[in-house]
C-alpha cells in the first residue's frame, strides 16, 4: 500500500509536524515521516535526517558533516530529491512545511514527483514569488500566515486545512481513463490564441491537446513533459519567452528553451509568436533603460514593448542555433503577415523592419535538412489559413516519424 509522506525539519519544527501527523493518520494510508534537520540529528521520524542524507551522491557526511548551514541545506534539498526519486511507487501523496530552507529543501523534492501526484508545502514564503522553488511543478502551496516557531490559534487552524486537503486528493484520487489519445503539447498567448485555438479545434478529435501558456513557467512545464515522454509531439506556436530571456522580461524562457525538442526527437511544428513584444508588469516597473520604447498596456498589471529590429535579430538566431541541434522532425513556419494580435497591419506594434529583421535572420540561419524545413507563409499567424498549415504540416512529420 502506498503511503502519504509528511516532510520537515523536526529540529525546529517538531510541535507542527507531529500535529500533522495525528490529522493525517485519520484517514486510512499509513503515514510516513521524514526529517530533513541539518543541525543535530533527532530521532522523530520514521526516515532520519541522515537516512535521506544519505541519498547524495557524496554520502551523509557531505550534507551533515560540515559548519555551513547554506551548504548543508542546499546538500540535503539534492539528497531529498533523490530520495523521493526512488520512492515514487510508494508515496501516495505527500506535505512538507517550511520556511526559508525548509522550503528549499522540501521543494527539491517535491519537483522530482510526478504531475498529478499530490503535493502541498505549507510555507512562510508563499506570499511572495514562489517560482525560484516550485519551478514548473504542480505543488499547491499554502501560506502559513505566521512563522512556524510553535502551534498557536492561528497555525493549528491553517495546518489543520493543509491536512484536510491532502486527505481529501486521496480519499478520491484521479482515475485516468483505460483508453486515452496521445498528449500534443501546445504554446499559446494572448495575443495568439485565435491560432492556438484554431489548431486545437482540428486537432482534439485525434490528439488530447495540452495548452501552455507562455509565462515562462509555460514553456518550461512543456519542455519537462516532453522530456519525460508525456508528449508525443509539440506545436510551439508561441515562443515570447525567450524575447524575455534575451532582453529582460519578466517572463523568460529560461536558456535552456528548446533544448528539450532536440533531446526528445518527436515532431515539432513551430513559429514565432509574440516574439514582438517583451513583458512587464505595471508601467512604473519598466526598467529606467526603455524608457523610450513603444509600450502597449495590455492591462493595469501587463505593459508590454515592442521588441526593436536589432532585438528581433538576436531572437532569430537564437531560434535557429537552437533549432540546429535538432535531429528530429522539425519544421518551423514563419508568418510573414505578424507574429501577433498586435503585429498586424495599422495595429500598434506592426513594425516592417523588425519583422524583416526577425524573418530574414531565422532564414538566413536556420540549417535545412532532409528533417529540418523552415516554410515562409504569407499569413498573418491567428489567419485560418496559418493554423491549416501547421495542421499540415505537424500531420506530415507524424506520418514521417
Amino acid at each position: 500500500m502506498s503511503k502519504l509522506y509528511l516532510v520537515g525539519t523536526f529540529d525546529t519544527k517538531s510541535e507542527e509536524l507531529d500535529y500533522l501527523a495525528v490529522l493525517l493518520r485519520r484517514g486510512v494510508l499509513p503515514v510516513v515521516t521524514v526529517d530533513l534537520s541539518t543541525r543535530p540529528e533527532t530521532d522523530r521520524a520514521d526516515f532520519s535526517a541522515r537516512d535521506v542524507a544519505a541519498c547524495h551522491p557524496k554520502g551523509a557526511e557531505y550534507v551533515l558533516g560540515g559548519s555551513d548551514r547554506g551548504h548543508a541545506v542546499h546538500a540535503m534539498g539534492e539528497a531529498f530529491a533523490r530520495f523521493c526519486s526512488t520512492r515514487q511507487k510508494d508515496i501516495s501523496a505527500i506535505i512538507g512545511i517550511g520556511g526559508g530552507g525548509g522550503s528549499a529543501m522540501v521543494c527539491e523534492g517535491l519537483r522530482a514527483l510526478p504531475y498529478g501526484l499530490p503535493k502541498i508545502l505549507v510555507s512562510t514564503l508563499a506570499s511572495g514569488d514562489m517560482a525560484p522553488y516550485i519551478g514548473s511543478s504542480d505543488t499547491i502551496v499554502i501560506p502559513s500566515v505566521t512563522d512556524l516557531a510553535g502551534l498557536n490559534r492561528l497555525s493549528r487552524n491553517i495546518l489543520h486545512n493543509a491536512a484536510q486537503a491532502l486527505l481529501g486528493m486521496t480519499a478520491s484520487p484521479y482515475l485516468r481513463p483505460i483508453v486515452e489519445k496521445d498528449s500534443l503539447g501546445l504554446s499559446m498567448f494572448g495575443v495568439t490564441t485565435p491560432c492556438v485555438t484554431q489548431i486545437t479545434a482540428q486537432m482534439k478529435q485525434v490528439y488530447d491537446c495540452v495548452v501552455f501558456h507562455a509565462t515562462g513557467t509555460g514553456g518550461r512545464t512543456l519542455e519537462s513533459l516532453l522530456d519525460s515522454g508525456y508528449l508525443c509531439g509539440v506545436m510551439d506556436m508561441t515562443l515570447t519567452e525567450i524575447a524575455d530571456e534575451l532582453v529582460g522580461g519578466v517572463l523568460p524562457s529560461g536558456a535552456a528553451r528548446l533544448d528539450a525538442v532536440a533531446r526528445a526527437r518527436q515532431p515539432w511544428v513551430g513559429a514565432p509568436g509574440a516574439v514582438d513584444m517583451v513583458n512587464f508588469w505595471a508601467p512604473e516597473t519598466v526598467p529606467e533603460k526603455f524608457a523610450d520604447r513603444l509600450f502597449y498596456n495590455h492591462n493595469a498589471n501587463v505593459t508590454l514593448m515592442r521588441t526593436t529590429p536589432d532585438e528581433n535579430e538576436q531572437i532569430g538566431a537564437w531560434i535557429a542555433a537552437k533549432l540546429n541541434k535538432c535531429r528530429g522532425p522539425v519544421t518551423l513556419l514563419i508568418p510573414e503577415g505578424g507574429v501577433s494580435a498586435l503585429d498586424i497591419k495599422d495595429g500598434p506594434f506592426h513594425h516592417p523592419e523588425a519583422s524583416a529583421a526577425l524573418f530574414d535572420t531565422l532564414e538566413a540561419r536556420f540549417k535545412q535538412t532532409a528533417q529540418r524545413k523552415l516554410v515562409r507563409l504569407p499569413h498573418h499567424i491567428n489567419d485560418p489559413a496559418f493554423s491549416a498549415a501547421a495542421v499540415d504540416a505537424f500531420h506530415s512529420l507524424q506520418q514521417d516519424h
